[in-house]
């Protein structure tokens, strides 16, 4: 695995029952990263403590404070991804990684990860399947595997910058929007559903009880230019997750009013247009759509 040469970087927020964790994950890698940026986005509890007696230990790990300016949104998480990429000293690597602060992983997981790079000269961005641990379970989730969630993204460098910087979207969705990019400029995508890393906690719990969270699932879907008869389609494979029936109507509902509302979007109509054509192309494969 020659030149097999990686860098990462975590946005963190208020993550100390978890980034310790995270750290460990990385610290028992049979290949360790040239360099981890991990920046601390206003957090208020012992997050910047532990990270930063990580960092005095260990000279690859480094600690960047950033200031919050307005108010809190999943953009936030951008924001920090780009301050921790500006700030990279490395400059000869061959991947980089965005990595969670709520994650646990095998010790073979990236060095896994880079050997199907290696494999696939023509892969671009690739992650292993990410499973949320609910109550020391991990239930049965649903997920396209040509898209990498956003707490596992890892990428040739190539494609990385091919990308021109992730897109701030204040609903979330960031990470769906750049594996549809990344296809569009001719790279791979792909979850390993081999290679598992749990996340310790629900996705969106900051928004509250889990019908808050479907519905912001809802908004988010608008945002990043969900085809309306796509997401009927995904909502209803969705009714048998929890909470039952009214999860899925939930988010369906929170769709319906961003759409009613004429909610603006972050999105410019070039990528919604090209969100939706993949869309239509996987419910109607036998069609061609521009």
């Amino acid at each position: 695995m020659n030149g097999a040469s990686y860098v990462l970087v975590t946005p963190a927020c208020n993550e100390e029952a978890t980034i310790e964790i995270t750290i460990r994950s990385v610290l028992v890698q049979t290949l360790l990263p040239r360099e981890w940026v991990i920046v601390s986005n206003g957090s208020t509890d012992r997050t910047d403590e532990i990270v930063q007696r990580y960092a005095r230990e260990h000279s690859f790990i480094r600690f960047i404070k950033q200031a919050v300016t307005g108010p809190r949104s999943f953009a936030s998480v951008v924001y920090a991804v780009h301050a921790g990429y500006k700030a990279l000293k490395t400059k000869d690597y061959r991947f980089i990684g965005l990595l969670d602060a709520d994650v646990r992983f095998k010790p073979d997981y990236f060095a896994s990860l880079i050997s199907r790079f290696d494999a696939e000269p023509k892969l671009g961005l690739a992650g292993g399947r990410v499973l949320d641990v609910i109550d020391g379970k991990t239930p049965w989730q649903r997920q396209y595997l040509k898209d990498i969630s956003g707490a596992a993204q890892f990428f040739r460098r190539e494609c990385f910058e091919s990308l021109g910087g992730l897109v701030p979207i204040p609903e979330g969705g960031w990470d769906a929007i750049t594996c549809c990019v990344a296809r569009a400029n001719g790279y791979g995508t792909q979850t390993f559903v081999d290679l598992i890393m749990e996340h310790l906690k629900p996705r969106n719990v900051g928004e509250g009880n889990k019908l808050r969270r479907k519905w912001q699932m809802g908004l988010r879907d608008y945002a990043i230019g969900n085809d309306p008869l796509f997401e009927i389609f995904k909502c209803a494979f969705r009714f048998w997750e929890q909470p039952f029936v009214i999860g899925a109507m939930a988010r369906v509902w929170g769709y319906a009013w961003s759409v009613l509302s004429r909610r603006a979007r972050v999105l410019s109509p070039k990528v919604v247009a090209m969100v939706r054509a993949e869309q239509r192309a996987r419910m109607f494969p036998w069609k061609r759509f521009r």
